[in-house]
């Protein structure tokens, strides 16, 4: 448990600081509104810092080899693998999700560390043939500079080593701000680094709010920014750091995710997808699904069992194996989950559960002030342009969107929103499921499974409005590190390519 004694600090340049700010902030433990620690709020005066550590520290980083940076890490993938239960029960206090889900996020994160670290002994670069015989052409990279990483709560371990990680063995140095909700975990992390013994001013965390993180995302010595969060928080951070030459930004951002169910589906294998991708993390996913896309001719025998197991699912004490939902993270999310949930009614779909409100009795004691919320399950008209089908609610809420015809019909419904992230087709026939792989509009797609689950050395990321980077394992080499093609002549005549004359030719010729 956080000891409640001392107000935990940010960690610039090799340092506990408390920085310049006066303010602090709690860390509250959505399942039972109790605090878990005391933390400083950073200012954009203490990002100044941080940035400032994370560009001197940048040559001294730098001049070692991908091996010497990745041994740091090698430390603090032994420890998360030696912390697994303890760590697991941290990330299930701070943000609410249940205990194998708070376990799963340190084992992503051990996942990310090990293909980081392992990657600093693999081949890089290309060999590329030229035109001219005499001639080497090859590509190289190069770290990028400072990487400001900008994390969200909903995995709050796991997310910070899927941005961290690659960009530290690839030669950057990093400054990073946790979310708010969960900065015990930030600590924690940054403890690790300390105790692997990283240069001064290689890592640095800073706590705080949206001005820390919009500190570090405005500031010219930041070469790339790392995000993961709301879309709109998002859409900013790209557009802004677009209109900055030579900076970079990858954001990857919430979802509208469907899950289609065509007339060929195995149901048991729909019904298990659905209930995952809709209430695992109590829909706080940027990939849960919110929109189950059923063909007519399952749709009655479907909604039947999705509902049942809706009513039933257990909501509880996150601690608990028997869990399978835990609280909303923090009353202000209670309020909007609420209001989407009150929304729907307004728009006219017809409910099929409503678990808004739970039972007394089925919040557990010692838990009243936690920020508890159950299903909500609701059929509405798939071609109607309702805001509740189409906005991210980022809770327990589901639309069940009817379809009759073919798979083009479902696909058509599927794409149907302004997000593009996550999706799942569930069907026993191979041409509906590679007509839905071939047109989805989506960054991550999954075939009789539920939408949820990525593995850390796949691309994570979506399309429309659900980002523009994809910062999971080799496309976090992209964006943090820059390409130089290289061409060496081996011979002592000047060649070109295309055809281009060498020739130097004076006015006396």
């Amino acid at each position: 448990m956080a000891n409640h004694d001392e107000v935990y600090q940010h960690y610039i340049d090799g340092e506990w600081t408390d920085g310049t700010g006066e303010e602090t902030f709690e860390s509250e433990n959505p399942a039972t509104g109790k605090s878990l620690g005391e933390f400083r709020r950073g200012t954009p005066d203490d990002v100044d810092t941080a940035l400032a550590a994370a560009t001197e520290a940048e040559e001294e980083w730098q001049a070692l080899s991908h091996i010497d940076r990745a041994e740091y890490l090698w430390d603090i993938y032994h420890e998360l693998k030696e912390r697994h239960q303890e760590l697991g029960e941290v990330v299930t206090k701070e943000c609410g999700k249940e205990i194998s889900e708070g376990k799963a996020d340190v084992t992503e994160a051990w996942h990310m560390v090990e293909w980081a670290a392992g990657d600093a002994r693999h081949p890089k670069g290309d060999v590329v043939p030229s035109e001219i015989p005499a001639k080497d052409a090859y590509m190289r990279r190069k770290p990028r500079g400072v990487v400001g990483c900008v994390t969200p709560w909903n995995f709050p371990v796991a997310i910070p080593f899927w941005h961290m990680a690659v960009s530290l063995v690839e030669g950057n140095t990093v400054v990073w701000k946790p979310a708010e909700q969960t900065p015990w975990c930030g600590q924690i992390i940054a403890e690790m680094f300390e105790e692997a013994g990283i240069p001064d001013g290689v890592f640095n965390m800073v706590q705080g709010f949206g001005d820390t993180g919009e500190a570090i995302v405005d500031d010219d010595r930041v070469d790339t920014v790392l995000f993961t969060g709301s879309a709109e928080v998002g859409q900013e951070i790209a557009s802004k750091v677009g209109g900055q030459p030579g900076k970079l930004a990858a954001c990857e951002m919430g979802g509208k995710n469907n899950i289609v169910v065509t007339e060929e589906a195995d149901l048991d294998i729909a019904v298990h997808s659905a209930v995952m991708s809709s209430f695992k993390t109590t829909g706080q996913r940027c990939v849960s699904s919110e929109r189950l896309v059923v063909h007519e001719d399952v749709y009655d025998e479907f909604k039947e069992r999705f509902v049942e197991v809706a009513k039933d699912v257990s909501v509880g004490d996150p601690l608990e194996e028997e869990t399978f939902m835990g609280p909303l993270i923090e009353e202000g999310h209670k309020e909007k989950v609420t209001e989407y949930n009150e929304l729907a009614k307004r728009e006219d779909v017809n409910v099929l559960v409503d678990r808004t409100e739970l039972d007394d009795d089925e919040i557990p004691e010692g838990h009243e002030d936690g920020h508890w919320v159950g299903p909500f399950v609701y059929e509405a008209d798939a071609q109607e342009n309702l805001r509740c089908t189409h906005e991210e609610v980022f809770g327990p809420h589901v639309a069940l969107l009817k379809y009759s015809g073919d798979i083009e019909t479902a696909v058509d419904i599927h794409n149907d929103t302004d997000y593009g992230l996550a999706g799942a087709i569930i069907s026993e026939d191979y041409r509906q499921i590679n007509y839905f792989r071939d047109n989805a509009e989506i960054g991550l797609a999954y075939g009789n499974l539920p939408c949820i689950g990525a593995e850390v050395h796949l691309p994570f990321g979506g399309v429309k409005k659900s980002g523009n980077g994809y910062p999971s394992a080799r496309e976090v080499i992209e964006a943090v590190t820059e390409r130089t093609a290289w061409t060496l002549n081996n011979s002592k005549d000047i060649q070109m390519a295309q055809g281009l004359s060498a020739d130097i030719k004076t006015r006396e010729d």
